[in-house]
């Protein structure tokens, strides 16, 4: 997993990136957990995304880049203030989050329209305001901490895919 670190400026958006190089252990059901390890997972971690522990911002856009042209599913992003205690973030395993024991610490979800392909050899989606992507997303870290973290599910059934795939997803976040 990579991640690009935020330069965070108040008021200036800041554009956040994880990749993860998804373990595609087999064709994924529709509401599947998609991560770097069938075994051993790891929620999505956006490092730096606020100036100062405990701020907050708006997520106002979001941007999905998948290492292939075969795949068009729709993502879900389920975001936390914490790493949430759902125990699923194996990959291509039936997703649990959120949880109710952490109704505290979600802060909601991003939801990306199918990818398309343009024939670059990458799929996108981008989630914006005006989409039924539920942007822009307000969100305030949790006191002793500057991150979000992420369970990230597929809404699609999705078959074909290939093992080390790269899934790019970058959130601009706007911090108050």
């Amino acid at each position: 997993m990579t991640e690009r670190q935020a330069v965070v400026q108040v008021g200036v958006p800041n554009d956040v990136s994880v990749t993860k190089a998804l373990a595609a252990a087999g064709n994924y059901a529709a509401g599947d957990v998609v991560s770097e390890s069938a075994s051993a997972g790891t929620t999505w971690n956006w490092a730096n995304v606020v100036k100062t522990n405990g701020g907050h911002g708006f997520i106002t856009k979001a941007t999905a880049l998948l290492e292939t042209t075969a795949l068009t599913p729709r993502f879900t992003v389920f975001l936390f203030d914490t790493d949430p205690t759902s125990a699923v973030t194996n990959d291509n395993v039936a997703n649990t989050a959120p949880l109710h024991a952490d109704a505290a610490t979600f802060v909601g979800a991003i939801e990306f329209p199918a990818m398309k392909s343009l024939g670059t050899g990458d799929s996108y989606a981008v989630a914006q305001p005006g989409s039924s992507s539920l942007l822009p997303l307000e969100f305030k870290c949790a006191s002793g901490d500057r991150d979000l973290y992420a369970i990230v599910a597929t809404r699609d059934a999705i078959t074909g895919e290939t093992a080390t795939d790269d899934l790019i997803i970058v959130l601009t976040i706007r911090e108050d």
